[in-house]
């Protein structure tokens, strides 16, 4: 190669101008296919390791793309077997695609020649900007994921949560909605929600119905006793065989209070209570146990014409 560029270089030094035109053309012509082959030989290597990786990168590709198949499979599986709502299924497999899919991509970007520092930086950068805007929404989200594994709660009970309750209607991936007694709909953040204390009213099969009356100090605890126990025990909706129980709550100032407690069925509760209540005031009312309420007494000063000292009227009556 250098003895030629030599000689095209002696060629354009002759006298004659023409002739040094013709010797440099014919020079060039001889020299372009070689110097071309040449160059193409120096870089057959690179091409070749350059088509070696790619081809390495596909089958990656190809080969990651299936296990990724295969993991899904496997994790829809698992998380059937959870029970978990099906829009949280769904994220859950969205995000396990996503994090796979991107570790496979990054693995054949390695295998070409692409740094895979540079490209989680990339990623770590817009994910913080991303973060950063939705930290919220992000929030939320990451308390339905604590719902979901911890599972206060599930679609159907009756939940008490900073003053607010209702039955769970839906258990989403940002809020959980409930309805109230009145068929009012609440939404509630499931970040809120998660970070509160949450009463489950309908968690258990069964629940306590716990009544307690006020009886007068006159009246005959023995006999209000005997009274309370057989409402219970005759109540249809009243669970005898998980135990019944009578006591004297307390001595206080307006009279004995009288307690009961016995289980019922958890959709049965208010039914019960409200149905022992009306008959702990008709069985007392019939049976002559008095039920105080509150009274008042009101004395009307008089005074005569005199400007002496009036008299005292007492009066009683009821608050």
């Amino acid at each position: 190669m250098d003895m030629k560029i030599t000689r095209i270089m002696a060629a354009a030094a002759q006298p004659d101008t023409q002739a040094a035109a013709e010797a440099v053309e014919q020079s060039l012509a001889q020299l372009k296919p070689n110097f071309i082959l040449e160059n193409i030989r120096k870089m057959t290597p690179g091409l070749a390791g350059f088509g070696i990786r790619l081809l390495v990168a596909a089958v990656i590709l190809v080969v990651g793309i299936r296990c990724v198949k295969l993991l899904r499979k496997f994790s829809g599986k698992l998380l059937a077997r959870l029970e978990l709502d099906a829009s949280v299924t769904g994220f859950l497999l969205a995000v396990t695609d996503a994090i796979a899919y991107a570790v496979v991509v990054l693995i054949a970007a390695e295998k070409i020649g692409i740094p895979s520092a540079s490209i989680i930086a990339l990623l770590g950068s817009a994910t913080l900007a991303v973060g950063l805007s939705l930290q919220g929404s992000l929030a939320n989200l990451a308390g339905s994921i604590l719902i979901m594994v911890t599972r206060p709660y599930a679609v159907g009970d009756y939940i008490v949560s900073g003053g607010i309750e209702g039955s769970v209607q839906n258990i989403g991936l940002v809020y959980t909605t409930l309805s109230t007694p009145d068929n009012k709909r609440i939404t509630v953040p499931n970040g809120i929600i998660s970070n509160s204390i949450v009463t489950n009213v309908t968690a258990q099969e069964t629940r306590r119905v716990d009544t307690e009356v006020t009886i007068g100090y006159s009246s005959d605890i023995r006999l209000a006793k005997e009274l309370m126990q057989q409402i219970y025990e005759e109540h249809p909706l009243v669970r005898v065989e998980d135990g019944i129980t009578v006591y004297v709550g307390a001595l206080a100032q307006d009279g004995v209070v009288i307690g009961a407690r016995g289980w019922t069925r958890t959709p049965d509760y208010w039914t019960a209570r409200w149905d022992i209540l009306e008959k702990v005031k008709q069985q007392f009312d019939a049976r002559g146990i008095e039920i105080p309420f509150a009274q008042v007494d009101v004395r009307i000063r008089r005074e005569d014409k005199a400007g002496g000292a009036g008299q005292e009227a007492p009066g009683v009556g009821p608050m």
